[in-house]
């Protein structure tokens, strides 16, 4: 029997088999049930039993359990007395169950329950059409198929798959049931390419589905050609998620410590909220390194890590001139709170605590060995639901390499109660009285600070000796006043106390021509208030033009003013001392070496005064020819000055005049720059005299005192729309620079941080971004005799740019101006070769230099599988 098809195709959705008509059960509706009483019952009487009609039918041996849905592009060919069916054209399809078959010809057997399927070539050879099969989450492509619908077992030829990110191919498939398959003669690679440019081959692999693989005898292949390197046989894990096991280890040498076998650990799973990952590094000549960092989190509670990380380094040989040894250790913690686990309460801990050389001995990671600060905070804040207050706890700690300086700030209380309006009513009605409008806060710091060298012994001593505490309180009261026309009007008055616990006095000691400091301990207060009512406004202006791009230039000035009144109430706390061998004094207070800095001395009866400036175009798009395509471009985000004068001062009555400036040109070079400027002649030693600037300097705003410049520009060529990379660089303090990850995503950041060219991107046919800094002080001379000035100057660049389509350069660095010196330098040279990559990162300059060569596929399953060569020395 033949059905031919030569248009929309042939379609059947319920295919039950149908050369035979006994062997499917046909559903059919049931029959109305129909009771008779018998002769002479009595209505309601329960001795009677209602009966129904039923039909019985027999299902046929080897019937299927669901119904098969097929479609041909061509033709069907159908055998009753052979129970055959065969389907023609190039995308025929079979469905049962969830078995989906795709071929350009389908052959099914009834009696067998086999169906078949195999390619078509057409006259040229050409393959027009595979057999693709679909079962469950695992699809094959095939040059023929036999498949058994019942057992639900088959058997394929040529045979390309896919299991996870693995391509696996074979001769010869079998599948024996949902969860195992075998292959003969099959290669698996992580290459998309039906020619891979690499793979591993056996003759028998077994397959686990989403657990493991295991093969024979098994080799790899490049570009087709064998490899003389076998292994007995392998274990390849398929499991999506996390699981435990071993983490590879590199190979790398260094000068002073020797080969190495770096990195080799072992990942653990401890439970559902907690795992663990340990590494250690052996090295030749007796160093070693291990690190520990457990990891945890409750999903919508919190998330936290932990690590610890101990180095133990030996340089040379024993007896050698330049033999030393050394022990460090450093401890990281990071906690994060989920906001949604208790509202209102938050806590997060950043804990980067160890030795002070730890960082300098890290090897082969220039960033982390020229960072010389250590920071930590750990904080606790509770905001309480429909109350005014809130409080805030933290512990804080910093440490200094160079100076083996570490300063701790336990505890640090912060209370504050946020604005209250006492004179308004519960139950506001229209718009509030002048007064409502009188608010009134509390805003309370106390903190204690103490320090010590790590160098020096005696630490608990140290501690106890250098402990500071104090207090700061505040207590703001303001009056929001309706606006007058184009004036906005606000009075304010504030007082605020200070806690302190020492008193210090300089005294100058004649004989040895130094400073004698007095310390007295104890528990003093101080107190200021201050009285003050301002004024600010905004002026507009524009400037139009009817030619030319530019539509128009518009500029905004927001003056301000204030007077404001402050009684002397902290002059009782201020001396004259003698400062040098010449007589020449100087004021001081005697609470300048306490924790909060100490009050100013005398009255303040006077005005402060600025104005800042907005300068902004609109031109014509370019990209949008319609009349009102606008476009708004900012010439100058800001440029601001600011002083005040104090009628109450007997003399220096002008502060020093403060100037900034922010601009962010054509959305490319962002420059920011501020300066301080004292508007009273200095004599040779740098004091200040009594006498404006301007008298002899008209022209001039006044001395300098200090001045800060920077700028950061990005430019890169490819098209714009597409998204750049972000910056991949990472603070050291966030992931241990030794190979233990605090998580996933930071384990990859800090991969990417030292190994910046196995992840360049080539769209990009060049970048390049770079930063300069200028900063300029001018700070009192140690001995108080005079000023010296304090310039510093550096630059940073980061750059690359594209050989060919495949090959890319890069270079970064930075360079200290002021004193002449390189800092680090790292290039890398990148080859993109599809399934592969080849990375070469050289740092050649400063005391740490390395270079790493890296050939290794870009599949994540496969990263330990690579060819590395790393070497790094340690200038002494």
């Amino acid at each position: 029997m033949l059905i031919s098809n030569t248009g929309s195709g042939l379609t059947n959705s319920n295919f039950h088999i149908s050369l035979t008509t006994d062997t499917v059960p046909v559903p059919v509706p049931p029959r109305p049930q129909r009771t008779a009483p018998s002769a002479g019952a009595l209505p309601g009487d329960t001795s009677i039993v209602p009966s129904s009609d039923t039909f019985n039918f027999r299902i046929a041996k080897g019937a299927l359990d669901v119904p098969v849905e097929y479609h041909a592009d061509d033709s069907m060919v159908m055998s009753v007395p052979q129970k055959t069916v065969i389907l023609y054209g190039k995308k025929s399809t079979v469905n049962y169950d969830n078995n989906n078959l795709e071929a350009p010809q389908i052959e099914y057997n009834q009696t067998t329950n086999l169906v078949k399927a195999h390619l078509v070539k057409d006259s040229t050879g050409k393959v027009i059409s595979y057999a693709n099969f679909k079962q469950g989450d695992m699809t094959t492509k095939s040059d023929s198929i036999i498949f058994n619908m019942k057992t639900g077992r088959g058997l394929t030829k040529g045979t390309y798959t896919v299991r996870g990110e693995m391509y696996v191919y074979a001769e010869t498939i079998k599948r024996v049931s949902d969860e195992v398959f075998y292959a003969q003669r099959g290669r698996f690679t992580t290459c998309n390419l039906d020619t891979p440019h690499f793979a591993f081959v056996s003759d028998k692999i077994k397959f686990i589905n989403k657990k493991m693989a295991f093969t024979g005898p098994v080799h790899p292949e490049f570009e087709g050609v064998p490899v003389p390197i076998i292994l007995p046989f392998g274990i390849y894990p398929l499991t999506q998620g996390r699981h435990s096991g071993l983490l590879a280890p590199s190979f790398t040498a260094n000068d002073q410590m020797g080969l190495a076998l770096e990195g080799l650990g072992y990942y653990k799973i401890l439970s559902d909220n907690w795992d663990v990952i340990a590494r250690g590094t052996l090295y030749s000549y007796g160093g070693w390194t291990a690190s520990l960092a457990p990891r945890y989190m409750k999903r919508y509670r919190y998330q936290g890590n932990i690590g610890l990380d101990v180095q133990r380094f030996k340089t040379n040989f024993k007896g050698d001139p330049d033999y030393s040894s050394s022990q460090t250790f450093n401890v990281r913690w990071s906690h994060n709170m989920d906001t949604k686990a208790r509202p209102g309460v938050t806590f997060t801990a950043n804990v980067n605590a160890g030795s002070t050389k730890f960082n300098e001995q890290v090897p082969n990671n220039p960033r982390l060995n020229f960072n010389n600060q250590l920071y930590s905070s750990i904080s606790w804040a509770k905001v309480w639901k429909d109350r005014p207050y809130n409080i805030a706890l933290s512990a804080n700690h910093n440490q200094n390499s160079v100076s083996r300086l570490i300063n701790v700030n336990l505890p640090d209380v912060v209370f504050n109660v946020n604005t209250l309006y006492p004179f308004r009513k519960k139950e506001s009605v229209g718009t509030p009285k002048w007064f409502e409008n009188l608010g009134i806060a509390l805003n309370t710091n106390a903190k204690s600070l103490t320090s010590f060298y790590d160098t020096l012994g005696g630490i608990p001593s140290q501690i106890k000796n250098n402990l500071q505490w104090g207090a700061s309180h505040n207590i703001p009261i303001t009056l929001s006043l309706p606006q007058l026309g184009p004036l906005q009007i606000a009075p304010s008055i504030s007082y605020s106390e200070r806690w302190y616990q020492q008193k210090s006095r300089y005294s100058w000691n004649g004989l040895l021509n130094k400073f004698d400091t007095t310390v007295t301990k104890g528990f003093y207060t101080a107190r200021e208030m201050s009285f003050g009512l301002s004024t600010s406004t905004r002026i507009f202006g524009m400037f139009t033009f009817n030619k030319g791009r530019i539509k128009a230039i518009r500029h905004e000035i927001r003056p301000f003013i204030s007077i404001s009144y402050r009684p002397d109430m902290n002059g009782r706390f201020y001396y004259t001392s003698q400062v040098d061998a010449s007589g020449r004094t100087a004021r001081f207070s005697v609470f300048e070496r306490s924790i909060y800095s100490p009050y100013s001395e005398g009255r303040f009866g006077g005005m402060s005064f600025g104005i800042d400036n907005n300068l902004s175009m609109k031109v014509k798009d370019k990209k949008d020819t319609s009349a009102a395509a606008l476009k708004k471009v900012n010439l100058l985000d800001g440029f601001s000055i600011t002083s005040s004068y104090n009628f109450l001062r007997d003399s220096f009555q002008l502060e020093p005049i403060s100037i900034s400036a922010r601009s962010n040109l054509f959305e490319k070079i962002s420059i920011t720059g501020s300066a301080l400027l004292d508007p009273y002649q200095t004599d040779s030693l740098g004091n200040r005299s009594d006498k404006l600037v301007w008298a002899r300097r008209a022209l001039s705003l006044g001395n300098l005192l200090n001045a800060q410049v920077s700028m950061q520009a990005s430019f890169r060529g490819g098209d714009k729309k597409t998204p750049t990379q972000q910056d991949r660089s990472m603070d050291p303090n966030m992931y241990n620079n030794t190979g233990m990850p605090l998580d996933e995503y930071q384990q990859e950041l800090a991969y990417i941080s030292n190994n910046p060219g196995e992840f360049v991107d080539f769209s990009i046919p060049w970048d390049i971004s770079f930063g300069y800094s200028f900063r300029y002080n001018k700070v009192r001379n140690n001995n108080l005799v005079g000023f010296s000035n304090a310039i510093n100057q550096d630059v940073n660049w980061n750059s690359s740019v594209n050989l060919s389509p495949k090959w890319k350069i890069g270079i970064n660095g930075f360079y200290n101006i002021t004193e002449n010196e390189l800092g680090t330098i790292s290039m890398f040279l990148s080859r993109e070769m599809h399934c592969w990559q080849m990375a070469i990162n050289i740092s050649p300059v400063g005391r740490f230099k390395f270079f790493n060569l890296t050939i290794s596929p870009k599949s994540s399953l496969l990263r330990d599988v690579k060819i590395n060569r790393t070497r790094y020395f340690v200038d002494q």
